[in-house]
């Protein structure tokens, strides 16, 4: 991509977010975005062909931005998001969620979040298969790998959930400690 179309990129992914801010995903119209981005109908749909699309996107600028990070062992990375990267990739995620990045935590909490979980769930398993070096001395040997991965994403989902609900009281490491220990 060029200079100018980050630039567009960028603007959609600010409007969108500061919408999520205000108003939960499925209140959240196309029309609503490209007058918040200032910019034409055409030029959302050259970026992206729905407002899905559009979460899916930024779903896999968190995920990629977090995997970078993991994979350069912590050195400057930037996608949509910026930060100082923790060794651990369930860390800088809890770390992303608590700070309520790009308004990720809207989407969390939002009735209309089942596509939002879809490809958070998603991502987590790309995620995990990469670290799987990492957390697969816990994995008993009759385990699949494919049944451990989802298991492990599947918790961390319903750990995220479980925090949020409890008003996130716990910081992100203590959160990171409990969910490696039950894992």
């Amino acid at each position: 991509m060029d200079r100018r179309q980050k630039k567009t990129r960028e603007a959609i992914f600010n409007a969108f977010c500061e919408l999520l801010s205000k108003k939960h995903y499925d209140q959240i119209t196309v029309g609503q975005i490209i007058e918040s981005a200032d910019i034409g109908r055409a030029t959302f749909y050259a970026h992206f062909e729905t407002k899905d699309f559009l979460l899916k996107e930024l779903c896999e600028e968190l995920f990629c931005h977090v995997f970078d990070a993991t994979v350069a062992g912590g050195e400057a990375h930037r996608h949509i998001f910026e930060c100082d990267a923790p060794s651990s990739a369930f860390l800088h995620l809890l770390q992303h969620l608590q700070n309520n990045d790009r308004g990720i935590l809207n989407l969390l909490v939002c009735e209309n979040n089942e596509l939002f979980l879809r490809y958070f769930k998603k991502s987590l398993k790309e995620l995990i298969n990469h670290q799987l070096p990492n957390i697969c001395e816990k994995k008993p040997e009759e385990l699949p790998d494919s049944f451990w991965v989802n298991h492990i994403s599947a918790t961390f989902v319903e750990t995220v959930r479980w925090w949020i609900e409890n008003g996130m009281r716990e910081d992100p490491e203590t959160l990171s400690d409990y969910f490696m220990t039950v894992i």
